[in-house]
Parts: structure tokens; sequence; C-alpha cells
């Protein structure tokens, strides 16, 4: 049994579909909630693998949030490692950021449920073989992030050019969420409802797209999280 360290910023958003696919694959979870005050351990000594979570804070405001230096530091420590590594919206702009990209602002935020083309190099990715070439995903970010060097490109949306990455034999960073469930689009449309004024969105639009956009996703994020845990497997 291998055990997974899981780095979550924000209550709503949870490891979700990872975790499931991580837990049914017979391992376990160690989540550090940053939000909570716990300390971001400083190596991966016990750990097989590493998922960070996304946030509302970006890779820039290190100095505001200083346990982003210690996640950067585990990141590292991952793909030096080559233990399996996966990012998720900050996780993956830490990522980005990590292999020397770019991470910035982007012309507007992406909120809600949006289309995702993949690219012809997702076909024989290990997470999203066998995903249709495009389907609609759940997005919630502001910052986004140059392909980073050697990274091999493997989605973008009509909005965002860098969608999904993945770095070397293990590693993967995905801006979009596709680990989320119903609730826990609930609870984030609940948790940040001045982010969604200020974007001129409505709560309400996005809690009734779920509905229609979720099982595929859902289809998607079940069979790419479990490659990632019989993976885990494989390294733990």
């Amino acid at each position: 049994m291998a055990q997974v360290l899981v780095l979550q910023h924000v209550a709503p958003e949870t490891a979700g579909r990872i975790g499931d696919a991580v837990t049914a694959a017979g391992h376990s979870l160690r989540v550090v909630r940053s939000f909570a005050g716990e300390p971001v351990p400083e190596s991966l000594e016990g750990a097989a693998g590493l998922v960070v979570m996304g946030g509302p804070m970006g890779v820039y405001e290190r100095d505001r949030f200083p346990f982003l230096r210690d996640e950067l530091r585990l990141i590292e420590q991952a793909l030096r490692s080559e233990r399996p590594l996966l990012g998720v919206c900050l996780g993956s702009q830490l990522l980005a950021h990590a292999l020397g990209a770019d991470v910035h602002p982007g012309s507007a935020k992406e909120i809600g449920w949006h289309g995702l083309t993949l690219s012809g190099a997702a076909a024989t990715d290990l997470l999203l073989s066998g995903a249709p070439g495009a389907f609609t995903g759940f997005h919630w970010h502001g910052d986004v992030f140059d392909l980073p060097a050697g990274a091999v490109g493997l989605a973008r949306s009509a909005q965002t050019a860098c969608q999904a990455f993945r770095y070397g034999p293990g590693a993967w960073g995905l801006l979009f969420h596709m680990e989320v469930t119903e609730s826990m689009v609930a609870a984030m449309v609940r948790a940040f409802p001045e982010e969604l004024a200020a974007a001129g969105l409505e709560g309400g639009e996005i809690l009734a797209n779920t509905a229609a956009y979720l099982p595929t996703l859902e289809r998607v994020g079940i069979g790419a999280f479990g490659r990632f845990a019989k993976l885990l497997g494989e390294v733990g």
C-alpha cells in the first residue's frame, strides 16, 4: 500500500475523485490542510506520490502565503525522484512555475463549465488516453501559464492555451478541475460569491449546468485518476 501526500489550500477544494481513486486502489491519503494552519512536511519521505490541489492564492504571492515556498520544494523533490505528481489548478500553476514557466493573471477569469479540446498527444497519455477529444470541464481560475519547456501539452480551451500538460514520465498539471463532484461544485459556489459577482457570473447557472456536464467529466476523471493510482502502486 502506498501513501499519497495531498496538499489542500481551501476547504471546498478537496482531492475529490482523485482521493476516491487512490483509496479504491488500496492506498492511503495524508492530507495537509494549509488553510487550517497545518505545516507542509519538509520532505516526501514515506510518500509514494504528491497531489497539489487548487486555491485562490497565486504562485507569485509567496510572501503572503509562505507555505507556497514549502510546497514548491516538495514539487521539486517529486520531480527529482520521479514520484507520481498531480497538480490541479493552483497545483498546476506551482508545477509550471517549478519547471520555469511564466505564471501570470489571464485576460479574464475562467469560471464555470467551458469546453476543452485535447491535443493529439493526449491520445497516448497515461491519464487522458481514452478520453473524448473534446468535452466540457469545470474551471475556476484567474491565473494561466505558458507550457513549460520540455513538457507535453495535452489540452486547451477557447480562452486558455495550456489547460493540461505532462512533464517527464509521471508529472501532470491540470488547470481545470476534473476531480469535482456535485457537492464540491456547490461548495465552491457557496465559498466564493464575491469572485463570481466580480466576474459577472451567476452561481445558479453554474449549478444548473452541472447536471448536464458533470457525468462525462466524472467518467473521464475516474479513468484518469484510476491510472494515476495504479502508477502510485508501481512506485510505492
